[in-house]
């Protein structure tokens, strides 16, 4: 199969399009004919070494952890999919990246798309809405009638977060450009306030809720809108423990993991991810540059990068898929190549 890979730590021109074997889908996993993949700020600061302290990967490497296609494997003792299911996932990159034509990953990890989605819009949602997930769900508890301040509620992440929020009964404060205001106010912000005007003193206070992806002087403007026993959560800069204990608020730093059950849930709920572009896969390098660009020039004017913004359809897959032969050759698991026409989509 082909797929994007880089032999060490550097700029976009370090990633090359190889070919390299089908994984094996092993007990308990899917095989999927990726169709569309989602390009995220962390695919480059993986690529770029920026994280390898704590998130080395074993090189060479292939980014990528957003995806969607069909499935055409399942290991054995998988449950609630089926062979040729439309699914979406956020994969762990330590094990296979999604910059590929095919990908294997644990069931758990995947969710069905809904009829009507498409590979794209599906591929966009996996980590920018298990992000918002694990901040307003698991981290801050989120309740009915909490007020929640969002920037870079016009982002992937923020957009998720408000549409998330209003699902959950809160009341919903967004920062973005004023450009931006309608399409926020379509997602379901209540208020919504133009970056422009400036971070330092934001009129709202008493706001539980502060959910930061952009850092700097905008997490330092937020801590005072919250009341007592507020909390601030962080997508992008660690939030300092010892100013959350002046602020008399909790602090947090949102690290997300893959589940199934939590995609499947944004999805039932249609909440989705503006997708503003389409490249072709062996047009990685450039997704990357274009996306580290539009996240510079955000992080410059004080707004949140569009994670899933823009989206890279890649050049059509051979039909047929992987050999069956292979596949079915393997015990406790079933095999069957679709056969339909696929693309390969990055998304930023």
């Amino acid at each position: 199969m082909k797929a994007i890979r880089f032999f060490t730590y550097g700029g976009p021109e370090v990633m090359q399009l190889d070919d390299v074997p089908i994984p094996d889908c092993g007990p308990g996993d899917l095989l999927v004919r990726v169709v569309a993949a989602g390009i995220n700020p962390l695919d480059w600061k993986l690529r770029a070494g920026a994280i390898a302290g704590t998130r080395a990967l074993l090189l060479p490497g292939t980014p990528g952890r957003d995806a969607a296609g069909i499935v055409i494997a399942l290991g054995g003792g998988v449950q609630g999919f089926v062979l040729e299911d439309r699914v979406c996932f956020y994969a762990e990159p330590a094990r296979y990246g999604t910059y590929a034509e095919y990908v294997a990953l644990p069931a758990t990890q995947a969710a069905r798309i809904p009829p009507g989605l498409s590979f794209v819009d599906a591929a966009a949602l996996p980590t920018p809405g298990q992000a918002a997930w694990t901040a307003l769900v698991d981290m801050a508890q989120l309740q009915p009638g909490n007020r929640v301040l969002i920037h870079g509620a016009a982002g992937a992440v923020g957009g998720v977060a408000v549409q998330l929020a209003k699902q959950l009964g809160a009341y919903v404060v967004a920062m973005a450009s004023a450009n931006r205001a309608a399409r926020v106010q379509a997602l379901g912000a209540d208020e919504v306030l133009d970056y422009r005007d400036g971070c330092s003193g934001l009129p709202w206070r008493g706001m539980d809720v502060v959910l930061d992806t952009i850092g700097g002087e905008v997490q330092d403007a937020s801590w005072c809108t919250l009341r007592a026993g507020g909390v601030l959560l962080a997508t992008s800069t660690v939030p300092s423990p010892a100013r959350a204990q002046q602020a008399g608020v909790r602090a947090g730093f949102v690290c997300t993991r893959p589940r199934g059950s939590v995609l499947a849930w944004l999805l039932a709920r249609q909440l989705r991810v503006e997708v503003a572009r389409t490249l072709p896969m062996a047009d990685a390098a450039a997704a990357h540059r274009l996306g580290e660009r539009r996240q510079a020039g955000r992080r410059q004017n004080g707004v949140a990068d569009a994670a899933a913004g823009i989206v890279k359809a890649l050049a059509p897959l051979p039909q047929g898929g992987p050999p069956c032969h292979r596949l079915a050759s393997l015990s406790g698991y079933q095999s069957k190549a679709p056969s339909v026409a696929g693309g390969f989509c990055l998304a930023n």
